[in-house]
């Protein structure tokens, strides 16, 4: 494609991306939307037009160089559209989770000073009317869906199509305005601010360049080989800088389709639907997939049971080295091949995974049994390692070095180093300029030459190059006899049991570890039904003692994994409670991108983790909830703590590395 050859040199800015794709291919489709369960379409000429006239519309309403827009909502067209409508006014576009609570966005709001507010719906306007008094910048809001709007009072609040009619109406008055904005752009210009997780204290805003965002996309989509023909599904929150890079940053370098689904119920319809050929999907995603699939398989006759586990076994065998393009005999792949017809084909066809080239798994470590699945099935499943400060990509795994124990090598333009306590340091082209209004995090992340503390503890192998992740610095420790402590990766290995939805370690500087569980209840609630087990409630099911057994079972599987480990031996789960409520992120014990708060769940449940090592058989305990309407109330339980059984070794203490 001749378009690639001229670099980013001349293609400085988003906006201008936008102008050469409209001209070098603007027929193409650029963005597609499920509504109503009708696909609709726009092409790269169409969603120009479509961006130029909201962004004349929001110099009408007032968009000032540098104003801060917010934009909060699911993933669709039109929010992509205010994203780039805002970069071409000369302001700076800020995503919210669209799940977040009201008191969540005030605190975004109020510290990036948003003006003006870009809204999907009438529950996400309402959020920001909660608590727009308290936000003394704020002027305007302009809203996508009409429904529910009609009685709202409109002296500050917009639909978004009239903002667009307008903008069309006053195309004299303001495009040379808008022209001027767009020419003063340049690789230093803001293009995105993103705000963390906020584990530990409160989210930061990382302020992205173009250069950032720009460079990345295009190293990255050269990396892969992605083409304009690729198709992805944007369905991940677009407040996570992995939905901006996929769905902007390489969208608009290489030119590929943007859909987005209707809903978060019609999504794996919409996928299989769209077949994307460019894939990206958080561990929780793969895993939930897996569970389905292992559910449905439960409900199978008997021999589709065989002829599954059958062919499974032998794709575990060769089919991540066929995928590789490693050797293997002829017999093999003759038996792959029929297995492809009969199981691995339906199977990816019903996941929406039978196009996948590229498929790609980040955010939280993923348990190498779930990635070992997927990779078995042919589809090239890939890891890499990434933070919203480095423009995601840090380092990836090239095809035919692929393995579920790396992240791969130093993503292109990146340099690695690793200081003396183990901590993962990086230097790229997309580092991220500051933390917007926090210089002392800047300074405390980003030194002068540009290094940039990951918080992750890793090592880079002698032999590959590939760097391997242990845990969050924070997070690894030692056991009160010196042996290492690192939860993620028990934590993911229990994870990898379809009824464990998740699982918190514990065990820094104590004896031995410990450990909370949450159930999946699609999972398990699929088992009670198939075996008449009646229940009442997720506490009640949790709590179930064939469940509890089960659970027991996988904790012990693991136990004996995690023993042949030398370094990680000593960090075999003794004790558990399977807690009464699933971890959740209004109830602050998870990010928004369901990372766990390892120090609120100790302090919130610290009644039972007193339990858990003073030797008692049970424990009563009140738990503060959220509901969904915002309500706080109670839960009272008397939770069992179970002992697991543990392979005695003689772990490996950190003081003898």
């Amino acid at each position: 494609m001749a378009y690639m050859a001229e670099g980013a040199e001349g293609l400085r800015s988003v906006p201008a991306l936008l102008d050469r794709n409209a001209r070098e291919f603007g027929g193409s489709p650029a963005y597609r939307e499920k509504e109503y369960g009708i696909w609709q379409s726009w092409t790269w000429s169409e969603a120009k037009d479509e961006i130029e006239a909201l962004a004349l519309g929001l110099l009408n309403l007032g968009v000032n160089r540098g104003d801060h827009v917010a934009i909060i909502g699911r993933n669709r067209p039109t929010l992509y559209w205010s994203m780039v409508a805002a970069q071409m006014c000369g302001a700076v576009p800020v995503p919210l989770y669209q799940d977040a609570v009201a008191e969540e966005m005030e605190y975004v709001l109020g510290h990036c000073g948003a003006r003006f507010v870009i809204a999907a719906d009438q529950e996400q306007v309402d959020k920001v009317i909660e608590v727009q008094e308290d936000l003394h910048q704020f002027e305007h809001m302009i809203y996508v869906d009409p429904r529910g709007m009609r009685k709202y009072d409109h002296t500050r609040l917009h639909e978004f199509s009239h903002v667009q009619a307008q903008g069309r109406a006053a195309r004299d008055e303001f495009s040379k305005e808008l022209e001027s904005r767009k020419a003063e752009l340049d690789y230093d210009s803001t293009c995105v601010m993103l705000y963390t997780s906020g584990t530990t204290g409160k989210p930061k805003g990382v302020v992205l360049s173009n250069r950032n965002i720009i460079e990345s996309g295009k190293a990255s989509s050269e990396f892969d080989s992605l083409r304009r023909d690729d198709e992805v599904l944007a369905y991940l929150p677009m407040a996570w800088v992995g939905d901006f890079i996929f769905s902007i940053g390489q969208a608009y370098w290489t030119g590929f389709c943007v859909n987005c689904p209707e809903s978060v119920e019609t999504l794996l319809n919409d996928l299989r639907e769209i077949a994307p050929s460019y894939y990206f999907a958080p561990p929780r995603i793969f895993e939930t997939q897996l569970t389905q699939i292992m559910i449905r398989m439960e409900d199978a006759s008997p021999m589709k049971q065989r002829m599954f586990k059958h062919f499974m076994a032998h794709a575990r065998r060769v089919g991540p080295d066929i995928l590789d393009g490693k050797p293997v005999s002829f017999g093999d792949r003759m038996k792959y091949a029929l297995g492809e017809v009969l199981v691995y084909g339906p199977l990816k066809n019903a996941m929406g995974f039978s196009k996948v080239r590229v498929g790609y798994t980040a955010g939280e470590a993923i348990g190498p049994e779930i990635f070992d699945f997927y990779r078995s099935l042919g589809i090239n499943l890939k890891q890499l390692y990434g933070q919203t400060e480095a423009s995601v990509f840090i380092t990836v795994q090239p095809d035919g070095e692929v393995r579920s124990d790396t992240v791969g090598v130093p993503a292109p333009g990146v340099e690695l180093r690793i200081a003396e306590n183990g901590e993962v340091f990086y230097r790229s082209p997309g580092v991220f300029v500051e933390y917007y209004n926090n210089p002392d995090s800047t300074a405390g992340t980003k030194d002068a030459e540009g290094w940039v503390a990951t918080g992750d503890a890793g090592f880079i192998e002698e032999s590959s190059g590939h760097l391997r992740i242990i845990d969050r610095a924070k997070d690894v420790g030692q056991m009160a006899d010196g042996a290492m402590f690192a939860p993620k990766y028990v934590e993911n290995k229990l994870k990898f049991f379809p009824n464990i939805l998740e699982a918190v370690l514990l065990g820094n500087g104590r004896d031995y570890c410990c450990a909370f569980l949450n159930i999946d209840l699609t999972a398990v609630g699929n088992w009670a039904e198939r075996n008449n087990i009646a229940y009442a409630s997720y506490q009640e099911l949790a709590g179930h003692p064939q469940v509890i057994a089960q659970l027991k079972g996988h904790v012990e599987e693991v136990n004996k994994s995690v023993a042949e480990d030398e370094m990680l031996s000593g960090c075999q789960v003794h004790r558990f409670i399977v807690l009464h409520k699933e971890l959740d992120a209004d109830d602050g014990e998870m990010t928004r991108t369901r990372k766990v708060k390892r120090n609120v769940i100790a302090e919130k449940f610290g009644d039972l983790v007193a339990a858990l090592y003073d030797g008692s058989e049970e424990v009563y305990t009140e738990t503060e909830v959220t509901y969904e309407d915002g309500r706080k109330g109670k839960i009272k339980a008397t939770l069992k703590v179970i002992d697991a059984e543990t392979v005695p070794v003689t772990p490996r203490a950190v003081a003898a590395e």
